[in-house]
């Protein structure tokens, strides 16, 4: 089955610092792509809509607050590409509008507020490794 591909879109070092601590206290193998801007993500979304880039994560972390492109555009992209609409993809971030909320669950997103707290990474991190089993499974 072979490890979890994680696929993190932020720009915040400092989160995905968090992050990958608490992943690595999951115990279980994963392997994390970072992109820190919206530029690099919709380069992403073409890559696969062209077929350069074959190997796709089981999960999208994607923060609403890019540089160059905010994350909803983004988030637009991926949900028009055919090759990307089966990927969860888990909008997380500071924002704690309905506004936000509504429009990132119209398109088909999970939205999550950013964790404040190490534990609160830590429940993240188990949740993401979660969709990354479930999707794993259910693609062998």
């Amino acid at each position: 089955m072979g490890p979890a591909r994680i696929l993190v879109i932020d720009d915040s070092t400092t989160d995905i610092y968090l992050l990958e601590i608490a992943l690595n206290e999951q115990g279980e193998e994963y392997e994390l792509e970072i992109l820190s801007d919206g530029e690099a993500a919709l380069q992403f979304v073409r890559e696969h809509r062209s077929g350069v880039r074959k190997r796709e994560p089981c999960v999208i972390l994607l923060d609403l607050y890019l540089p160059d492109h905010n994350g909803l555009a983004v988030l637009h992209a991926i949900k028009e590409a055919p090759e990307l609409t089966h990927i969860n993809v888990v909008v997380l971030t500071g924002s704690a509008s309905p506004r936000d909320r509504a429009e990132v669950q119209g398109l088909g997103a999970r939205f999550w507020q950013k964790p404040r707290e190490l534990s609160e990474f830590n429940d993240l991190a188990q949740e993401i490794l979660a969709i990354c089993r479930d999707a794993l499974a259910t693609s062998a």
